[in-house]
């Protein structure tokens, strides 16, 4: 669902439309290729990321369209003829893409993307696709580490005043309920995608009152069934606390209601958790919840619980909702294939950094499971016109080292084509799922990842490898270009 009704088609880098127009002017902008978005290097250094952002993608595809006032404005650049500028005026997305579905457990280098269009097409739609599925597959990663880290308990995301302006606050807690979370602080994102909405006090609330406790009270007065009080504004334990047990005495139990929560967020938070629940359950309040926050991570709640500490929900913000500690998620769209006559002709991408080269052809994505753990094992790229046979044996080749490979035997394993069609000649073919339903994929797609990936240090590297045919047609790119120095 799209945040409001604008139109978003001039969310591109000029440089798409200044190649655009000379592909056009030479006659070359119908020419078929196809492009693949992938990534490079994990967030956070983990074992694997996750996928999200392909609803919004669909939308900006599906809203895309040049309006008079866009025309205007490109006139007024002085780059571009008329021509050019009427072609796109009828301009829209007519080719096929093909994706891994969102909540999908993915790994560096494999092709989530597979963009099969007329030249024109494939360039224009490259920023938006870029920003729609860095950003959520970036906060959907660093949430999914973060609500591991809290080891069942619930974690809540509480990051739009730490955003980066309006759209990443709505589209990164989209992303960060992909990732676990059970609730945001958005209001607007709760609307939007149906996600459940938290929130109660600020410190401002209670110093605005003449006591905290008149601020408590008056505040059980308007929520007796969802009292939660912020306890840290003065003194955690001798005002805070104090305060909110009076108010559950005096205020709500007579009502017959009780505190549901009390919220620390600053000091000493492993210790006060600790003493704050020692005195609430000798208070016979041990139904009471304890809440945190304050620049919470991954790393700091799986510190608070190796202490010991006694904290029922974490609230996290601006280290979920701008993935401080990794700020940028790396994908990139590259050409991989141009067609000739009838025939895909792979293209490839050469560079001093190994790591930069990238895998030519029109590609499929399989993932391989182990026929007995049903956990998978590797991930193959394979040639489009390839297939893969689970009655034979399969080897696969790492992507630069022939001499590195891995052979399943028949009858051991069974594979997946992660590639599902998005859109077939500019139409959306694709059932999108419900946030709940790809939360369930999400889980399932975990399940199925080996423990030694899934290390928050060191992991196991996980095998994104290639088909014979494709490590082939690699290897013979790389000796003809070397014949040509």
């Amino acid at each position: 669902m799209s945040v409001n009704a604008r139109n978003a088609t001039m969310i591109m880098d000029l440089y798409e439309l200044t190649m655009a127009q000379t592909y056009f002017k030479n006659g070359l902008g119908d020419k078929i290729v196809t492009f693949d978005m992938f990534y490079r290097k994990n967030p956070d250094n983990a074992g694997f990321s996750i996928f999200a952002g392909l609803s919004q993608l669909i939308d900006y595809i599906e809203q895309l369209h040049f309006t008079e006032s866009d025309i205007q404005y490109l006139r007024s650049l002085q780059l571009f003829d008329e021509k050019f500028l009427e072609y796109l005026k009828s301009f829209k997305f007519n080719g096929d893409i093909y994706s891994v579905e969102e909540g999908t457990v993915i790994f560096p280098n494999e092709t989530l993307i597979v963009v099969k269009a007329n030249m024109i097409e494939a360039q224009l739609i490259e920023t938006a696709l870029l920003m729609a599925i860095n950003h959520q597959s970036l906060i959907a990663t660093k949430s999914l580490r973060i609500v591991r880290s809290a080891n069942g308990k619930n974690v809540v995301e509480l990051g739009a005043r730490r955003a980066h302006n309006f759209d990443s606050s709505i589209y990164g807690a989209r992303a960060a309920y992909i990732g676990g979370v059970q609730a945001t602080s958005n209001v607007l994102a709760g609307q939007l995608f149906n996600i459940p909405v938290i929130g109660t006090m600020a410190h401002s609330y209670i110093q605005f009152f003449e006591s905290e406790y008149e601020a408590f009270k008056t505040y059980a007065l308007t929520y007796p069934d969802n009292t939660v009080l912020l306890i840290d504004t003065y003194n955690t334990i001798e005002s805070g606390l104090k305060n909110a047990i009076k108010v559950h005495f005096e205020v709500l139990q007579p009502m017959g209601k009780q505190l549901k929560a009390v919220r620390i967020d600053s000091g000493d938070i492993a210790y006060l958790s600790k003493k704050t629940r020692k005195i609430l359950d000798e208070c016979g309040l041990f139904d009471v919840k304890i809440i945190a926050s304050n620049s919470l991570d991954e790393y700091i709640i799986k510190s608070l619980i190796e202490q010991g500490s006694e904290i029922d929900m974490y609230g996290v913000g601006e280290n979920l909702i701008c993935s401080k500690s990794t700020p940028v998620f790396g994908g990139v769209y590259k050409l991989s294939a141009i067609e000739e006559n009838g025939e895909m002709i792979p293209k490839i991408k050469l560079s001093d950094n190994i790591s930069k080269m990238t895998n030519p052809s029109y590609k499929k994505l399989y993932r391989i499971y182990d026929k007995l753990t049903k956990k998978a094992m590797a991930d193959i790229m394979i040639n489009y016109d390839e297939t893969i046979d689970e009655n034979q044996s399969l080897t696969i080749y790492h992507p630069h080292d022939i001499w590195k490979n891995k052979r399943f035997e028949a009858g051991t394993y069974y594979v997946k084509n992660m590639h599902i069609p998005v859109m077939i000649n500019g139409k959306k073919v694709y059932q999108e799922k419900s946030l709940q339903e790809i939360r369930v994929y999400l889980n399932q797609e975990y399940e199925s990842i080996w423990d030694e990936v899934k290390r928050f240090e060191f992991p196991q590297e996980y095998y994104v490898d290639l088909s014979y045919k494709l490590m082939n047609i690699k290897l013979e790119m790389l000796n003809e270009i070397a014949k040509r120095k």
